[in-house]
C-alpha cells in the first residue's frame, strides 16, 4: 500500500511565506495525485484534510467532508448492516493509543447508502512536540480484488470437488476391476472343476472298455458309449455357453428385434426343440390367438429354450408346465410356470450366478450357466426377470421384455 503523506515537523527556523505556501501546494498536489484515498481526523474524529480519490470513492466532495465526522459519515455501519460502536472502530483507537491499526476486512460506506470492502492503514499523527494530534488514514476499494479471490475460491472449490469426484471413480473404478478380476478367477476356477468331472467320467469308462471289452455284451457296450457320449454333449454345451457369456461380457452380441407373433414362435419352439412329456405335455397359454412384438428371435429363443430346460429337468415327467404369455402396458410378459421340485430360499439369492447350482439339484445333470445367460439376454433386451418358487411345489420365472 502507498506510504501516507504528512506535513513534516516544523524545523527551528520556519520557511518564509512564499516558500510554506510553496510547501503546502507540493503537498496538496501530492495528495491529489495519489489513487488511493487518503484523510486526516483530528481528536474529535473530524476531517482536517481530505484528497479527491477518498472524496470520489464515498461519493462526496471534498468541502462537503471537512469538518465532519468521518465514522458518522462512512464507517457507521458493519457489513451486515448492524451499528459499528465508534470506541470499537480501529481508526479512533489509533489516535487513542498512538498505536497503527491495519485492518483488511471492513466495509466504507458511500453517500448513496452503498458499501464496499476496504483496507486501510490508521497512523497516528503527532506535533512537534510529540503530542497526538489526530490520525491519518490511508484505504483503498478492494472489491476488485473480493470478486478475484472469489472466484479463485470457487475455482478451488470447483476443482477440490472434480477432484474428489474423479478419485471417487477412480476408486470405484479399481474396485471394480478388483471385483472383475476375482469373478473371472472363480469364473476360470469352476470351469475348471465342472469340466473335470465330464472328462474324469469319460476317462473311466474308455478305461473300462478297454479292460472289460472281450466281457462285455453288446448291450453293456452301447451303454458305455452313451455315458461317454453324454459327458461329451455336457461339455459341448459347457463350451457354446461359455462363448455365448463370454461376447456377453465383451459387448460384441447385438440385439436386432424384429416383428414376431409369439403364440406362432413359442408353438413351434416347443415343437422344433422336441419338448415332448406325454404324461404331462407343456401347455402353451395365451388369451389371445395373436400376440404381435418386436424382439430379438435368437435371444428370445435362447431365453425360453433355457427356461424350458430347466422346468422339464426339475419337475417329474407327470406334473405340468405352462408356458403363459401376455402383453401388458407396452411389455410382453412370458411366464414359465411348473410344479417340480423348487427352489430352496437360500439358493434364490445365488440363482443367476454361473455355475450355481441349488442343494436339491446336485443329482440331476446340468451347467448351472443356463439362467445365467437367460439373465444376461433379458438385460440386454431392457427387460427383468424374476422368481417365485416353494420348494416341493414348483416355480415361476416372469420375465418382461419391452413389446
Amino acid at each position: 500500500m502507498t506510504q501516507t503523506y504528512w506535513l513534516p515537523p516544523r524545523e527551528a527556523a520556519a520557511p518564509q511565506g512564499h516558500e510554506l505556501e510553496h510547501l503546502r501546494r507540493q503537498h496538496q498536489l501530492i495528495l491529489n495525485a495519489v489513487g488511493e484515498g487518503i484523510y486526516g481526523l483530528d481528536l474529535a474524529g473530524n476531517v482536517t484534510f481530505v484528497n479527491p480519490a477518498a472524496a470520489a470513492m464515498i461519493g462526496w466532495s471534498t468541502d462537503e467532508l471537512i469538518g465532519r465526522s468521518m465514522h458518522a459519515v462512512m464507517h457507521h455501519s458493519l457489513a451486515d448492516g448492524s451499528p459499528y460502536q465508534r470506541e470499537a472502530c480501529p481508526i479512533y483507537a489509533a489516535f487513542q493509543d498512538g498505536s497503527m491499526r491495519r485492518v483488511t476486512n471492513e466495509v466504507f460506506w458511500r453517500k448513496d447508502g452503498t458499501s464496499f470492502p476496504v483496507e486501510y492503514i490508521s497512523t497516528p499523527m503527532r506535533d512537534e512536540e510529540g503530542q497526538l494530534i489526530g490520525t491519518v488514514v490511508t484505504f483503498r476499494d478492494i472489491t476488485q480484488r473480493r470478486w478475484a479471490e472469489e472466484i479463485l475460491q470457487r475455482a478451488n472449490e470447483e476443482l477440490e470437488q472434480k477432484v474428489q469426484e474423479r478419485t471417487a471413480e477412480l476408486q470405484n473404478a479399481n474396485q471394480q476391476l478388483r471385483q472383475l478380476s476375482e469373478m473371472r478367477s472363480r469364473f476360470v476356477s469352476m470351469v475348471c472343476h465342472e469340466f473335470r468331472n465330464p472328462l474324469n467320467n469319460i476317462a473311466l469308462t474308455v478305461s473300462s472298455l478297454n479292460r472289460y471289452d472281450t466281457q462285455l455284451r453288446p448291450d453293456e457296450k452301447t451303454d458305455y458309449l452313451l455315458t461317454i457320449n453324454a459327458n461329451v454333449e455336457r461339455m459341448t454345451q459347457m463350451i457354446d455357453d461359455i462363448l455365448v457369456i463370454g461376447k456377453i461380457e465383451a459387448k460384441v452380441l447385438e440385439v436386432n428385434p424384429k416383428p414376431l407373433d409369439l403364440v406362432v414362435f413359442c408353438q413351434e419352439l416347443l415343437v422344433e426343440g422336441d419338448y415332448q412329456r406325454p404324461q404331462a405335455p407343456i401347455e402353451l397359454v395365451c388369451r389371445s390367438r395373436r400376440l404381435l412384438a418386436c424382439l430379438d428371435e435368437r435371444l428370445l429363443r435362447s431365453i425360453l429354450s433355457n427356461l424350458l430346460s430347466n422346468a422339464i429337468r426339475y419337475t417329474p415327467s407327470d406334473r405340468p408346465i405352462w408356458l403363459k404369455l401376455a402383453k401388458q402396458r407396452g411389455q410382453v410378459i412370458i411366464k414359465m410356470q411348473d410344479e417340480g421340485i423348487g427352489i430352496p430360499t437360500g439358493d434364490r439369492r445365488q440363482l443367476f450366478e454361473p455355475f450355481h447350482r441349488g442343494q436339491n439339484v446336485s443329482n440331476i445333470p446340468g451347467t448351472g450357466l443356463g439362467l445365467s445367460i437367460v439373465k444376461q439376454f433379458v438385460q440386454l433386451q431392457q427387460g427383468t426377470i424374476k422368481v417365485t418358487s416353494r420348494v416341493g411345489a414348483g416355480t415361476t420365472f416372469t420375465v418382461s421384455l419391452p413389446a
